[in-house]
């Protein structure tokens, strides 16, 4: 047996008992440090690679849009289908239509071109003239310049001979506002240039000027806000009966207005529906504009994601639908961080429309053909596409792209397979955004609107312009027709 351990001994082994468990504290603190460290760099490094992410797809869009060729571009439903199945035979027989059916409200003109006296006979016959033959005919489009005419109008005075009290004076012509200097047809061709044609009214009067006719701009913006007051009771009819359809497509997009400083953002609504296409301007973008249009009715709504709908779609409201291209352009951007899913998706997307064309090829489009085509071809492909989505869910960063592009499309996925069930709801709001793009247009060549009444005053000639457009009548026929009678 060892010998007995004293206390001083004992004393330090429990001091070195102590620094070794201070030790240990000290390394555990440590370690807990470091882990917290591990942890926040993790995050950061996370965090770091779904900006990366998100910067690469930003920059590839941008490099797409400003520098890359039209290949690189998204590619329209019509040119996908077209590469399929080798439609370009139907469809240049759709344009050569297209094309021959306004002509045929050209005025003929017959121009009869008689063989020269000295050929009329025959060199082989002495002395016999050429019997005719027919004629060989062909057709020439020549473009006489508009003209503009000053109408003095005469009123007839008359009297009587005998007390030469009782005068009598010939009514004089209808006008569109009490002593007009300019008839209706002036009206309809400063609205329709500008409008239908998005030409400023500065171009406008440098053509006037070059016909003789030099009309200051200020009076053409005059002329313009004049008749935008007497029409607005018929675009006020039209918002009714468009809130009163059944289906109803509506989007919007931005139009600057004149500040002091700088130019302040507005917003133009389009709403489409029995046939009418209506536009509204509203300084801002919150729901008020599709609550005050569409408030209190019902039907159906055809939109993209945004919520500012959401007021119009709430219980007792429209049914929210949603629109497969703005889900096929999310996934067309997510192309350059995850090619083979976005393709995947596009061609999913694509089955859809590829059905809807063989509905077009049938003419049953609407009918209860097409809604069996559908559940019979689409629905599968649906319920095919939604378990692919909650499978690629996990499998991207949140903030991705692709992420954001399968969470888009499981969010909307009630609105989006709405058109399952109905044969009359359309595949995508491609109406809408077609009619937007004339805002555009007209975006890049006024640049902007001196205040709130005149872009509103646009919105409501525009509304109009084009819905005679789209039904094949001449606006400026219409419109002159209206004035004179709305004054």
């Amino acid at each position: 047996m060892g010998a007995p351990t004293t206390s001083s001994e004992v004393d330090r082994l429990r001091a070195e008992v102590s620094e070794l468990r201070e030790l240990v504290e000290k390394l555990g603190a440590t370690i807990n440090q470091q882990a917290s460290i591990i942890e926040a760099l993790q995050a950061e490094n996370k965090q770091l690679r779904e900006e990366n992410e998100r910067l690469r797809s930003e920059v590839e869009q941008l490099r797409r849009r400003v520098f890359g060729p039209s290949s690189e571009k998204m590619p329209t439903i019509s040119q996908e289908l077209r590469r399929r199945k080798k439609t370009k035979k139907k469809s240049r027989k759709r344009r050569r239509k297209l094309t021959r059916e306004p002509r045929k409200n050209v005025e003929t003109v017959e121009v009869l071109h008689q063989v020269p006296e000295e050929e009329r006979t025959c060199p082989h016959c002495p002395g016999v003239t050429l019997q005719p033959l027919g004629a060989e005919t062909s057709v020439e489009y020549e473009f006489i310049p508009a003209q503009f005419i000053r109408r003095v109008h005469r009123r007839e005075k008359l009297c009587c001979p005998c007390c030469g009290a009782h005068i009598v004076t010939a009514p004089g012509p209808l006008k569109v506002y009490d002593k007009a200097q300019y008839g209706p047809g002036f009206f309809a061709h400063i609205i329709v240039a500008k409008c239908a044609d998005s030409m400023p009214l500065y171009r406008q009067a440098k053509q006037l000027y070059r016909a003789g006719v030099p009309v200051a701009r200020s009076t053409m913006t005059d002329l313009f806000h004049r008749a935008a007051g007497l029409l607005r009771p018929l675009v006020t009819r039209a918002e009714q009966i468009v809130a009163q359809s059944e289906l109803v497509q509506a989007d919007e997009t931005t139009f600057r207005i004149v500040e002091p400083i700088k130019c302040r953002k507005g917003y133009i609504w389009t709403f489409i529906g029995a046939g009418l296409i209506v536009y509204r301007f509203a300084p801002s973008r919150s729901g008020e504009t599709p609550q005050r249009v569409l408030g209190g009715s019902s039907g159906k709504l055809l939109v993209d994601g945004y919520t500012g709908y959401n007021e119009v779609c709430e219980v007792d409201g429209r049914l929210r639908v949603g629109c497969l291209a703005h889900c096929r352009r999310k996934f067309f951007e997510a192309h350059s961080t995850a090619p083979d899913e976005a393709r995947h998706a596009l061609d999913t997307i694509l089955e859809l429309y590829a059905n809807e064309r063989e509905a077009e090829d049938l003419d049953i489009v609407g009918t209860a053909e097409h809604l069996q085509l559908r559940q019979s071809k689409s629905t599968p492909v649906m319920d095919g596409f939604h378990d692919w989505l909650l499978e690629q869910k996990p499998l991207h960063v949140p903030k991705s792209p692709m992420a954001k592009a399968v969470g888009y499309a499981l969010n909307q996925w009630d609105h989006l397979t709405m058109f399952l069930d109905d044969a009359a709801l359309p595949l995508d709001n491609n109406e809408a955004e077609r009619r937007l793009r004339l805002v555009a247009l007209e975006r890049k060549n006024y640049l902007f609107a001196a205040d709130d009444d005149g872009a509103e005053n646009l919105a409501t000639l525009m509304s109009l312009v084009v819905t005679c457009e789209a039904h094949d009548i001449n606006p400026e026929q219409y419109l002159a027709d209206c004035l004179l009678y709305t004054s």
